[in-house]
């Protein structure tokens, strides 16, 4: 097949609640305390998979981890049934589902020794994600094992890092060489910044990327406090194809300057704030869609069923259609539940730029896959957690027996079963 770009989906874990846990996701924190459905959430990530295999999409999948964490609790001294609510319910999180937080990607047409660079994200911010890395890192390493692949450790604490939602690629082709672009936070009124610009430079010295084709992005101030935790709430790119809001970025006169120097066939679409709000935007998740090329080259977006509900989205969505710009297609998801928790379309997936041959074909999905992963869900992932059930014992026994039925049936139970020694 040779190179493409592969969507790998976290598949929605078994302990998928709403404990609103993360400052300044104003959807997860807005639906704090209601009931979750961890089946009905699932079922709805495999549907998006199989739409972008109709797209003739290649598609991977990274799997939820073991919750509850019961070594990251070990470490604080307690067990689940002594822990405090707080740390129950951070060690139970299903937050792994975000697969665009799991690492930042080099593809190795950007990289000095010609291998795909991944950097696992530290996600040290928020305490719910930060003892994400160890499994994260395991999958990873088993993943893309093959010599094509470098897979990197974390950058350490204070340094927060969380992936490639704070990551974008401009290129002519997908194995052409590109621009990185890596977009940190300084401040948003009362919300962190999540992504720090010394771990951004730390992956980019990692991924040994070409200095002169790497830039560092301030988000604006106004967009984090908006609640854009993420700049891939605010802007996505694809191939030659930016699409931002007008406020995405702190200086977008340069940031735009700077990628027409360096990729002269760059287009760039920015939705007006007069047209679309930062509100707006946040509301619906327009940006948070992923941004895809079909196989004839057609650049497509697919947003959450929030962003046609939304009028002034939609408007802008139509209106572009039609003035024949560089989006050509739109396709709409139904991820309700993870939308309800402050994760749209691209947040749900990793991209990654190889050969599917290098791959551990354990990761890779086909519509017969999925169908199996379905079944499996429909067996054994509870249909409602309520906030008041995160601590039933009986709860935990069913979400890790769910965990443990998937390893099983993708044959990875003596390969992910232990969390990884830190």
């Amino acid at each position: 097949m040779g190179v493409v770009e592969i969507n790998f989906d976290g598949l929605i874990g078994p302990s998928h609640n709403y404990a609103g846990l993360s400052p300044g996701n104003l959807a997860a924190t807005a639906n704090a305390g209601a009931t979750a459905h961890p089946r009905a959430a699932a079922l709805q990530g495999i549907a998006k998979m199989r739409a972008n295999l109709s797209l003739g999409l290649t598609q991977g999948i990274l799997l939820p981890h073991p919750r509850p964490d019961h070594d990251w609790l070990a470490r604080l001294s307690t067990d689940y049934a002594a822990a405090a609510p707080h740390l129950k319910a951070q060690a139970l999180s299903a937050s792994a589902m975000w697969a665009a937080n799991a690492a930042t990607v080099s593809p190795a047409a950007d990289t000095a020794d010609g291998r795909c660079h991944l950097t696992v994200a530290n996600l040290s911010t928020m305490p719910h994600r930060s003892h994400e890395w160890p499994v994260t890192l395991a999958q990873l390493r088993l993943a893309f094992a093959h010599p094509a692949f470098a897979v990197h450790a974390p950058v350490p604490p204070p340094f927060g890092d969380e992936g490639a939602a704070n990551h974008m690629r401009l290129c002519a082709s997908h194995d052409a060489p590109g621009v990185e672009v890596f977009v940190y936070g300084v401040a948003g009124g009362p919300f962190p910044a999540r992504q720090h610009r010394d771990a951004s430079e730390a992956i980019a010295r990692a991924h040994a990327l070409d200095p002169a084709r790497t830039l560092f992005v301030q988000q604006s101030a106004e967009a984090i406090a908006a609640g854009a935790f993420h700049n891939d709430v605010v802007a996505v790119a694809n191939g030659r194809v930016l699409l931002a809001h007008e406020q995405a970025f702190a200086d977008r006169d340069r940031v735009y300057a700077d990628l027409r120097r360096l990729l002269p066939e760059v287009e760039i679409v920015e939705v007006p704030a007069a047209e679309v709000s930062l509100a707006d935007a946040i509301g619906s998740y327009l940006f948070n869609a992923q941004l895809v090329t079909l196989p004839d080259g057609t650049t497509t977006l697919v947003v959450p069923e929030e962003a046609r509900a939304h009028p002034r989205v939609w408007s802008w969505i139509e209106r572009h259609l039609a003035g024949n710009g560089a989006i050509r297609r739109v396709e709409v998801v139904d991820v309700r539940e993870s939308m309800a928790n402050g994760g749209g379309p691209a947040c749900l997936r990793l991209r990654v730029v190889c050969d599917p041959a290098t791959v551990d074909p354990r990761f890779l999905v086909d519509a017969a896959k999925l169908d199996r992963l379905a079944d499996l869900v429909g067996a054994h992932w509870p249909d409602a957690i309520p906030a008041a059930a995160i601590g039933d014992p009986a709860l935990v026994a069913r979400i890790e027996a769910a965990h443990a039925a998937l390893l099983a049936a993708l044959d990875l139970s003596d390969n992910l079963t232990i969390n990884p020694v830190r």
